[in-house]
């Protein structure tokens, strides 16, 4: 048997940052939809490049006006171990010149698509759990 162990908001931003890819959770036409994405963490900031045609960036601005969710895990199937990342905050564009280069610089898209925008994630709530064997 299983046990959920809650992590602390340190080791949940560490663990994301040990990953590169996970899922953006945003509303596009009053549904929830949810995109994979690769990310870099930067501080209390998740970073994501997109399409400024695209759901989530035409609704992301500077003032942060869009909440979305964040999410990122490792699971081992077969042990039944692993541990799962929560962030829920505001989404808005990167326009500071000197951060758009630098994160375009380490942020490179995995998909063969325009991608001329980056919009960052504030770490306002970060929930994680480590699945974990009991005893």
């Amino acid at each position: 048997m299983a046990r959920l162990t809650p992590l602390s908001r340190e080791r949940c931003l560490d663990l994301l940052a040990s990953v590169p890819v996970g899922r953006v959770v945003f509303t596009m036409r009053a549904l929830p939809a949810i995109r994979p994405v690769n990310h870099l963490v930067d501080g209390d900031t998740i970073v994501i490049r997109s399409n400024l045609g695209t759901g989530l960036a035409s609704s992301a601005t500077a003032d942060g006006a869009v909440v979305v969710a964040y999410e990122a895990d490792v699971i081992d199937l077969e042990r039944r171990t692993g541990w799962t990342v929560v962030v829920t905050g505001a989404a808005r564009l990167v326009l500071d010149e000197e951060r758009l280069n630098r994160y375009e610089g380490q942020l490179q898209p995995w998909v063969d698509d325009t991608m001329n925008c980056v919009i960052g994630i504030d770490c306002d709530l970060v929930t994680g759990y480590e699945l974990g064997r009991a005893g």
